[in-house]
């Protein structure tokens, strides 16, 4: 196991030395063997969805040709902000090992509270304003994926 870490580690350092992001990376393992691995990308692509998780989730699924990684292991060099963490949740993964905690990320300036608050629903402020409009016409494409019979369930 500490050698996945290792290299998550070794993903975060890179990112860090070729200016591509924050100091994140990651690895996915699927039966001792990594998968995928990725270091976050937010400057380099101008994508603040470029976190090393999230890439490292997009490349095990393409390799292995499923949305499905239940079977996969992720080393993850910080406690998962709240959008990976989703997705961890979305690509099924069971087993995740992290090094940093997020108090830590929050020391040199990666502090996801607020979006925990908000997402717990204690924020004082809210940074996004949610209003519904258009659920008729959005309820046009549900309808479609209702009524699907060859429709894939994920």
């Amino acid at each position: 196991m500490d050698k996945f870490m290792k290299e998550a580690v070794d993903e975060a350092v890179a990112g860090v030395n070729e200016n591509h992001g924050g100091p994140f990376g990651a690895v996915i393992v699927k039966d001792g063997e990594i998968i995928s691995r990725a270091h976050n990308e937010v400057i380099k692509n101008n994508d603040p969805t470029d976190h090393a998780e999230m890439i490292a989730i997009r490349e095990a699924s393409k390799k292995l040709g499923r949305f499905d990684l239940s079977d996969c292991e992720l080393y993850t060099s910080c406690e998962p902000c709240p959008m990976c963490f989703a997705a961890m949740h979305w690509a099924k993964i069971q087993k995740v090992y992290y090094g940093c905690t997020r108090e830590d990320a929050a020391s040199i300036g990666f502090d996801d509270n607020y979006i925990y608050d908000v997402i717990k629903g204690v924020a004082k402020e809210k940074q996004v304003n949610l209003k519904q409009i258009g659920r008729e016409l959005g309820m046009k494409a549900f309808k479609l994926w209702e009524g699907k019979s060859d429709k894939v369930k994920y």
